[in-house]
């Protein structure tokens, strides 16, 4: 696994993920915890985890894990990733050193034999993960047999955007091929293209960069959600249908759809069916 990882990583068939995700965890404070604390509970419809056990399959920097578990859960943290497996061991070690309900290992969403050594869980967390797998269907179907009777999948998925998404798949194999000197460069033009309007609405304002100071999604940083997304390679997309007929064939319902009209990411949240394999 580690071969294939670090030469996926060399060539620029895969982007360095958990890297990104070191350099974020210096700003993880109460205020963003409180964010990704809502986020959870808002989707999930509980206002407590407590005895819940947790799945987060791909757990990227641990603040999701975090939040999970400050919230009640039982959580087993899971990334392909050793630098977010490293993340992950971090924010546990500030927060709940030495804790035995919350557990953290690498692990692939593609190894059906190691995922099947977990058992099955009340909640299985995905989010923006199984897209950047390189096998995104087969992901899905195989975080849907980590569901137990009666449990939730949160699963967000990116947008199915036709031409559009096809250009930024171009673009993002672009970034990961360059030498890492350039790769700042074309972060900065994207982001100026992706947030020239709300930079400028602050200047005239009079208050400059509030758009990024005032960043409020998931708890997560306006730069780091940034090369995430430009670095977030492999990159495949689902219209909202496709992912619904997927999970209803397989035995869940659906009770919380969160649709965009963007390049970001459509949000899922289904309930496993009693007595579905």
């Amino acid at each position: 696994m580690d071969r294939t990882f670090e030469g996926e990583i060399a060539s620029g068939e895969r982007f360095a993920f958990g890297k990104n995700w070191k350099r974020y965890l210096a700003s993880i404070n109460e205020v963003r915890l409180a964010q990704a604390e809502a986020s959870l509970t808002e989707m999930l419809e509980r206002a407590t985890l407590a005895g819940v056990s947790f799945l987060d399959l791909g757990c990227g920097s641990g603040l999701f894990s975090l939040a999970a578990r400050r919230l009640g859960a039982r959580v087993h943290s899971v990334d392909l990733d050793p630098d977010s497996v490293a993340c992950a061991n971090e924010l546990k070690r500030r927060y709940f050193p030495g804790d035995a309900t919350w557990t953290i290992e690498r692990g692939s969403a593609l190894d059906l034999e190691y995922l099947r050594g977990l058992g099955r869980f009340d909640v299985v967390y995905s989010w923006g993960v199984l897209h950047h797998t390189g096998a995104m269907w087969r992901a899905l179907e195989n975080a849907a047999g980590l569901v137990a009777d009666r449990g939730q999948i949160f699963i967000s998925i990116y947008n199915d955007q036709g031409t559009a998404s096809q250009r930024w798949r171009g673009i993002k194999r672009i970034y990961n091929r360059l030498p890492k000197p350039l790769r700042p460069p074309m972060e900065l033009v994207l982001f100026l293209g992706l947030y020239w309007r709300p930079l400028l609405k602050d200047l005239l304002l009079l208050r400059p960069l509030d758009t990024v100071r005032s960043y409020r999604k998931r708890g997560m940083s306006i730069w780091r959600d940034l090369v995430d997304w430009v670095g977030g390679y492999p990159f495949e997309v689902a219209k909202p249908g496709d992912i619904l007929g997927l999970y209803r064939a397989r035995g869940f319902e659906l009770t919380k759809l969160k649709t965009c009209n963007s390049m970001g990411c459509n949000e899922f949240v289904f309930v496993k069916r009693t007595g579905e394999p």
